[in-house]
């Protein structure tokens, strides 16, 4: 089993850029597609961003395309996500996750990580 620490988060302005980090343990992430997902206050866990395991095929949520980046570095067994242009909407507890394969579905992935905050101020 895979055990997977986001690392990154913080306070930003409107503007600014974030870039989180997803270190994994115990297992090769080489062997998952990962992803990214948020939760917002009051609101259910969404689908942020993915990438297959060949880190050839990235998808992403409408509402941060061309905004955000995933990428994968499998000799350093982390995962990252760029974030440019941040928005207040952008405000959440971050969380990556492994699954067998891309997908925006939260219920396909089977190991996550405790998270990490990321607060936009206006």
């Amino acid at each position: 089993q895979v055990q997977l620490v986001e690392s990154g988060g913080g306070l930003v302005h409107s503007g600014d850029s974030l870039r989180l980090s997803c270190a994994a343990s115990g297992s090769s992430i080489s062997l998952y597609a990962m992803g990214w997902f948020r939760q917002a206050p009051g609101k259910e866990r969404e689908f942020v961003a993915a990438v297959s395991r060949s880190g050839s095929n990235s998808i992403y949520a409408d509402s941060v395309k061309g905004r955000f980046a995933i990428s994968r570095d499998s000799t350093k067994a982390t995962v990252l996500l760029q974030m440019n242009t941040l928005k207040p909407e952008d405000t959440a507890v971050y969380y990556c996750a492994a699954a067998p394969y891309n997908s925006i579905n939260p219920t396909i992935y089977f190991s996550w990580g405790q998270g990490t905050q990321v607060t936009v101020s206006s």
